[in-house]
């Protein structure tokens, strides 16, 4: 990567961040049209949350795989690992937001009381965690993008990424949980 990249990794990732987001929300409040998108058959929209749950489990299994690669020195393994879960990670959003933009949101089929104090409260974590993940991921993954290895030990990459991992296994296990809830439980 570029020098200036290499300088600007907080801006960098303020500007992914910010990008990401808007991409999300625009989506959520319906700034996208579903004009803008080819419409799959509805046996594929119906697929998604199935498919977007092995993703998120995945994703799950590369992150802690991840984890353990570094913790036993294999930064090759590491990193290939972590590469693999952000490419998780932008594919289960693909396919959220695709079917968020066409379809809408799920509504919870679920009683009244359960959607009122277990369901939503749920959600509203698993979104906040999704939502401030975001920069720890993006400023880890550009650290990492931006310097040589031997650089990465003297930079804040390590506590980063930790708290990245941390955020984002639990964000992914929670989407799992509302997954369920929507589609199995009730």
């Amino acid at each position: 990567m570029s020098e200036w990249a290499r300088e600007n990794v907080p801006l960098l990732t303020a500007l992914l961040s910010v990008a990401a987001l808007a991409l999300v929300f625009g989506a959520v409040g319906g700034a996208i049209p579903s004009t803008v998108l080819p419409r799959a058959s509805d046996s594929v929209l119906a697929a998604l949350p199935h498919l977007n749950a092995a993703i998120s489990a995945t994703a799950i299994a590369t992150i802690l795989l991840g984890w353990r690669a570094i913790s036993r020195g294999n930064v090759r393994r590491h990193k290939a690992f972590m590469l693999s879960s952000f490419a998780l990670f932008a594919a289960f959003l693909a396919s959220y937001l695709y079917r968020l933009i066409l379809v809408g949101t799920a509504e919870f089929p679920g009683p009244e009381a359960v959607y009122s104090y277990v369901y939503l409260p749920f959600l509203a974590v698993h979104i906040l965690l999704a939502i401030a993940c975001l920069p720890f991921v993006f400023y880890a993954l550009l650290l990492a993008a931006t310097r040589p290895i031997e650089d990465l030990y003297h930079t804040r990459h390590a506590r980063v990424g930790f708290v990245a991992a941390v955020l984002w296994l639990i964000s992914f296990t929670m989407g799992i949980g509302v997954y369920l809830m929507l589609y199995h439980l009730f």
